[in-house]
């Protein structure tokens, strides 16, 4: 029983630290990684109460050091699916019933944990699992995780106060359910943010969760999984497993008490979800909320009057922070003919200057792609952009997989505005750049409006007012974050909410309240006072 009316103000964002030579969070994170590395880690799937291990004993590997074996999990199969809904339903009233501000003061607890005693394991775990810098981990892992839970606590105490209006003898009120089921988290390797976020924001909700993460992002996973237990989450609410998407596909979307799915990852994988649950839909008890963020071929577009510098670091940051396994990542450049040339030598010469290796060694700004079958994907555009007369390589180009999946930043010149490396998601260190003629700006605005079939970041950069109000008009449907004078990667929680349309999925806007309203399910109270004891109306007398 709720005993008075709790208040959860706007927070502010989680400050970045720096991890600068001699600062004390370098001097932590140094021993946390040092110390993760000294022992394996054995990870079970947390279903219910219950820590499952499997006879399928799976190592993990940092994508840096393949040789090397941070520790191994355990994959599970059909069974350990059904027994995570199972659990997810059983522990579903008492959840649902529970008091707002006790589920709220868990992920506040969570977030406050993961902000002082846990950032150098949540940064660690990011670093070694998914080989990303420092300073990619500490915004991802540890800053945007933080800002989730925060936000989102202070969105959802904000829906709740949203109530109809009462008149005379009567009172109405808006209750916001959970919805009726369980919820599907599908969480990608890229971001441990969105690992974290998409299963918290519908369970935040009083919903119940069914958690796959990425294989490749378990080892920072589990870390989180183990963070939300110490903060008091009660068991079954999300249970964390480990099995392949058709196996998980076939038990959810056949369930009768499937409520929605909350996805990161690819078009074509979202495209077949939907199909699915479409032709499913007699067998649940309600329509499933289907929230997605998929693909994004996301573009910089310079104008005439850009500073060219401004350009290549927009580019170069962009593009190849976090080896463009972002989906945010700049993949598409257009760049007027005036600055071409400086803005060509430029770009040359900062690629150059880039280090690249082990992200334990904190002077590398790039480090390995996520696994081999990326690292195969993406060698095969730069191979065969290097036999095509459609396409000049500016930079880059080396591929090396001996000691980790090592792709060196590589920039293309396509000689056509539509070459594959235009328009395909790559989602690597690749950025694909077209030299337009610098007096026809609204021309090629429209070329690029029509080039991919996504539509989640992208960026103008101008000094010409003109120009920038033309471009922001032209590409309204383009982006769903859109960038003036700044690289199209980089959104905060609460001040820039992500998310795009088009084909790269239905625009729910995480780190806004926006996202939250899926996970809840309105019902509308009305109490009249002194009911009415006979069916006629005043209209009806005769006199």
């Amino acid at each position: 029983m709720s005993l008075g009316y709790f208040n959860y103000p706007m927070p502010v964002n989680e400050p970045v630290l720096s991890y600068a030579p001699g600062s004390k969070e370098r001097e932590t994170l140094k021993a946390t990684l040092a110390k993760l590395k000294s022992e394996q880690v054995d990870v079970p799937m947390y279903i219910g109460s219950k820590e499952v291990r499997t006879n399928k004993k799976v190592a993990i590997h940092p994508p840096h050091e393949i040789a090397y074996t941070l520790g191994y999990y355990y994959e599970g199969d059909e069974r350990h699916v059904k027994q995570a809904i199972d659990a997810a339903l059983a522990a579903k009233e008492a959840w649902a019933n529970m008091n707002w501000e006790s589920r709220a003061n868990i992920f506040l607890k969570a977030a406050d944990l993961m902000a002082t005693k846990y950032r150098p394991y949540m940064n660690g775990t990011t670093m070694l699992g998914q080989s990303k810098n420092a300073f990619q981990a500490e915004i991802d892992a540890a800053c945007e995780l933080i800002d989730f839970l925060r936000f989102n606590v202070h969105f959802l105490s904000e829906i709740y106060k949203q109530q109809p209006i009462s008149s005379t003898g009567l009172h109405n009120r808006m209750e916001y359910r959970p919805l009726e089921g369980f919820v599907l988290a599908i969480t990608p390797f890229n971001f441990t943010a969105i690992g974290g976020n998409l299963p918290t924001s519908a369970a935040m909700c009083g919903n119940v969760v069914v958690w796959k993460a990425a294989h490749t992002q378990i080892y920072s996973a589990q870390m989180f999984m183990r963070i939300l237990k110490e903060a008091g989450l009660p068991d079954g609410v999300i249970n964390l497993i480990y099995v392949d998407g058709p196996t998980l596909g076939k038990v959810c979307f056949s369930h009768r008490g499937f409520a929605g799915v909350h996805f990161t990852g690819s078009t074509g994988v979202f495209n077949y979800m939907w199909k699915t649950i479409g032709e499913n839909l007699p067998m649940y008890k309600s329509y499933p909320r289907i929230v997605g963020e998929t693909g994004g071929k996301d573009f910089v577009i310079a104008h005439k009057s850009a500073d060219p510098d401004v350009v290549v670091t927009a580019l170069l940051r962009g593009a190849f922070e976090y080896q463009g396994q972002k989906c945010s990542a700049a993949s598409r450049a257009y760049i007027p003919s005036n600055i071409a040339d400086e803005v060509k030598k430029k770009l040359i010469a900062g690629v150059k200057s880039f280090k690249m290796g082990n992200p334990e060694d904190f002077t590398n700004f790039i480090n390995a792609v996520i696994d081999e079958k990326s690292f195969e994907s993406i060698k095969q555009y730069i191979d065969n952009a290097k036999k095509d007369e459609k396409a000049e390589i500016w930079v880059g180009g080396k591929c090396d997989k001996r000691e980790g999946y090592f792709i060196q930043p590589t920039i293309i010149e396509a000689k056509s505005p539509k070459y594959v490396t235009m328009c395909e998601e790559i989602f690597g260190p690749v950025l694909t750049v077209y030299i337009y003629n610098a007096s026809q700006f609204e021309k090629t605005l429209e070329l690029l409006d029509n080039t991919s079939p996504y539509a989640l970041t992208g960026a103008v950069i101008s000094k010409d007012r003109n120009a920038i109000e033309l471009a922001t008009n032209k590409l309204r449907n383009a982006a769903g974050n859109f960038y003036i004078n700044d690289k199209p990667t980089g959104a905060v929680v609460g001040q820039q909410p992500f998310g795009g349309a088009r084909a790269s999925g239905t625009n729910d806007k995480a780190g806004s309240i926006l996202n939250l309203y899926r996970w809840l399910s309105a019902r509308t109270i009305k109490e009249t006072f002194n009911p009415p004891a006979d069916y006629k109306y005043p209209f009806m007398q005769d006199k």
